[in-house]
């Protein structure tokens, strides 16, 4: 029987010929992921189990994202934790003030994460490093803890559904529209514990941005995993970047999948999560008539240079609506730089904008942005549930730069398209 993507990857993980799905195995990790929220739960368990030691320092990872600079008492004593497991345990991809960048935009930047991996991290949003054709998953802090300890972890092999893509985006149409017009149509339980796979040849004219950002929502639909094949635009992205040799891998043309779901891309439109699931989803047209109280841009969905990118053609040489808070959030400091060389961060202040520091903050209503009672957000983040963002009784919209950028200007929630057809 054949194999899908996901499924050779995890063969070759475990050192087996082949899987099936539903199969459980014991596979061998390239890559183990924390944060600052979710690594100190990961060491307390380590210490608790009595290790003395980690399997392999190289390929454990911890960049504190959350709530860095630290926004508080706690905050800063869960940081201090992290920072003395990381010397203690000569962990070298630690990442901290100065040096730091949202996790999901970081490791790929820095070229931690290539093809072929087996990749796990306590955060669900892990999902997201399939755009470079690796298998990556979300795990609880106690996984993370035995991965660090035996370089290894347990899955049960999932089953897939094929999403077929082809056509080709409009300008003003990107990554994070094509993803949440499949979790409006499959549902947030759409793909519970099944792998995503993007295939057909629209995948070709999706830049790896549009990739990342539909990869790093697949949770969102439930799935294991997202991922997308290895083509020319993934081997240029890591030539020069992969800090080690990558496998490719490439599903069988007899692979099982459990449903095929295709989409068009060349008749999506500018589409809106409403409150409080991201499967409640709208054309952005429609919410002319939604007034917001502040827009964020950035965050481990959006937060890379096209997402900024974006955003300036939209903001440049305009202002914000009265009275309306806009928050920019670039993705890690080598894009914050790249801004600030390109006049973006100039454009963006001058637009009515605050431009913050890497940071989750807002994304989870940790810091730089928290909602009041009955306030109103888009946001290119992923999450929208009753207080995601602040007071349960705020809303937050999920949209794209584009749509945030536009919606920023009217103040109310708008459609980006007129601003790319001038």
């Amino acid at each position: 029987m054949g194999m899908t993507m996901t499924q050779k990857i995890l063969a070759a993980a475990a050192g087996l010929e082949e899987v099936t799905a539903g199969q459980l195995i014991e596979a061998k990790l390239n890559v183990v992921l924390g944060n600052d929220i979710t690594t100190p739960v990961a060491i307390n368990e380590f210490e608790r189990e009595g290790f003395s030691g980690v399997a392999d320092p190289s390929i454990i990872n911890i960049v504190l994202d959350h709530f860095v600079p630290a926004k508080d008492i706690k905050s800063a004593q869960m940081c201090k934790q992290c920072r003395e497991f990381a010397r203690a345990y000569a962990i070298e991809n630690f990442f901290d003030v100065g040096r730091m960048g949202i996790e999901h935009v970081l490791l790929p930047e820095q070229g931690i994460v290539t093809a072929g991996d087996c990749i796990i991290g306590a955060d669900s949003h892990t999902c997201t490093y399939g755009a470079v054709g690796a298998f990556a998953t979300g795990v609880g802090s106690t996984d993370m803890a035995a991965g660090m300890a035996t370089g290894k972890a347990w899955f049960r092999v999932p089953s897939a559904i094929k999403v077929e893509l082809k056509g080709t985006l409009r300008p003003w149409v990107s990554g994070k529209d094509v993803i949440l017009h499949l979790i409006g149509q499959i549902g947030v339980d759409g793909a519970v514990y099944k792998s995503l796979e993007f295939t057909g040849e629209g995948v070709s004219s999706l830049d790896m941005d549009d990739r990342f950002t539909i990869c790093n929502m697949a949770v969102e639909a439930g799935a294991k995993n997202g991922i997308f094949p290895v083509d020319l635009k993934t081997m240029t992205y890591l030539t020069g970047r992969s800090q080690r040799a990558w496998k490719t891998y490439k599903a069988d043309e007899d692979a099982v999948y459990d449903s095929t779901v295709t989409i068009d891309l060349s008749t999506l439109d500018s589409t809106v999560s409403y409150p409080h699931l991201p499967e409640n989803t709208h054309l952005a047209s429609e919410g002319a008539d939604i007034a917001i109280d502040q827009v964020v841009i950035g965050s481990c969905t959006n937060g890379r240079l096209g997402d900024m990118e974006a955003a300036y053609k939209v903001l440049k040489g305009r202002k914000v609506a009265e009275g309306l808070r806009v928050i920019i959030i670039p993705g890690t400091m080598e894009i914050y730089k790249e801004c600030i060389r390109r006049g973006w961060t100039e454009g963006f202040i001058d637009a009515g904008c605050v431009v913050s520091t890497p940071t989750c903050g807002p994304c989870l209503g940790g810091y730089m942005g928290i909602l009041a009672d009955g306030e109103r957000c888009v946001s290119t983040t992923n999450r929208n549930f009753a207080g995601r963002m602040g007071h349960v009784k705020s809303e937050v919209y999920l949209a794209s730069p584009e749509t945030a950028a536009a919606s920023a200007i009217a103040g109310r929630i708008a459609d980006p398209k007129a601003y790319f057809e001038q």
